[in-house]
């Protein structure tokens, strides 16, 4: 559905003036961040402009936020960094830069994720902070430098290394496509496959059904590596280095981990996880370890030796402060929740 009538965003809008819970109006403004009608537009499209079928998603996905506490995703870092860093080297993805109209470019290393180095509770959750981050973030931080409403990006899929066998981790796949379609709908313009090997096609009637129809419309395949196409909406700068011909399909063999967009050391995920750090620290600050003096009454006959059993009687009471530590270099962040 391309137009949204005026009408239906008014009587959205009227609907969604309802709402008296205060939960879901915190929450509705995470997800707007000052484009409320925008954001209504996208749910109505989603729901080719049923009024009711679109209040209905979007209550849905309020309450889905609330009670996942995903407004408080961005709060709850993956650690230790070794599991973050299995995460990142297995579930491809990363942002490799902007095209001409300001729009993120994310590259998505289908073929090669393999999905394979930690729970999928853990691959969901870093899924739902790259979301969040590109929508608190990085789409602002877009907006205000092209000096207009920049509100979606662009994904190219990298089937470099496709399996058959890839088609073992279709739970999981089915849930992020899920999260996906109903709680962040029409943030991407355009998916753009690239390098697909002739199993693309098999596997590709395996998914198909999996995605609603208006993803896939949104869907482009690409010939080869997608450079001479891809070229004509964004600088060389921008483009994931499998679409570079010099590098095609070589995400496992790039010199430098940080001109590999999925890698931990790349700017992007590094700014991501840094990020998603310093908000724990701010919403759980760590108090400092309190430092004081010590007073004893010594009797006035007291000799040597009754002075050092006294002493060393009142020092066993503060045994338990040998066990702190002693600055925030021994800090450990580890959220049960997360």
């Amino acid at each position: 559905m391309a137009v949204v009538p005026q009408e239906a965003i008014d009587q959205f809008e009227a609907l969604m003036e309802e709402e008296v819970d205060e939960s879901p109006k915190r929450t509705f403004q995470n997800i707007h961040q000052g484009y409320p009608c925008e954001t209504l537009m996208r749910f109505l499209k989603a729901r080719e402009g049923n009024v009711t079928k679109a209040h209905k998603m979007l209550v849905d996905c309020l309450n889905w936020r609330v009670q996942n506490d995903i407004d408080d995703m961005l709060a709850k870092p993956i650690v230790p960094v070794e599991l973050y860093r299995a995460i990142r080297d297995s579930q491809l993805i990363g942002l490799s830069g902007y095209t001409n109209e300001g729009l993120p470019v994310f590259a998505v290393g289908v073929g090669l994720s393999t999905f394979d180095r930690a729970s999928v509770h853990y691959y969901v959750q870093s899924h739902i902070q790259i979301n969040e981050y590109r929508d608190r973030v990085i789409l602002p931080a877009a907006t205000k430098k092209y000096g207009r409403h920049v509100s979606k990006c662009i994904k190219v899929l990298d089937m470099t290394g496709l399996k058959l066998s890839a088609l073992n981790q279709i739970k999981l796949m089915t849930i992020i496509s899920s999260i996906d379609d109903l709680n962040y709908p029409e943030k991407t313009l355009t998916y753009y496959i690239v390098n697909a090997p002739y199993v693309f096609s098999a596997c590709w009637k395996v998914v198909k059904p999996l995605l609603q129809e208006r993803t896939r419309r949104k869907i482009n395949v690409l010939s080869g590596c997608g450079q001479d196409d891809l070229l004509k909406i964004m600088n060389y700068s921008s483009l994931p280095h499998f679409c570079r011909k010099r590098c095609s399909g070589s995400s496992k063999h790039l010199q430098n981990n940080a001109d590999n967009c999925f890698s931990l050391d790349h700017p992007f995920h590094q700014q991501l996880y840094n990020y998603i750090k310093q908000q724990f620290l701010v919403r759980n600050p760590v108090e400092p370890v309190k430092q004081g003096s010590v007073h004893v009454t010594l009797p006035e006959d007291a000799d040597e030796g009754d002075i050092a059993k006294i002493l060393e009687s009142e020092l066993e009471k503060f045994e338990d402060l040998q066990r702190c530590p002693e600055s925030l270099k021994d800090l450990k962040i580890n959220d049960d929740k997360c």
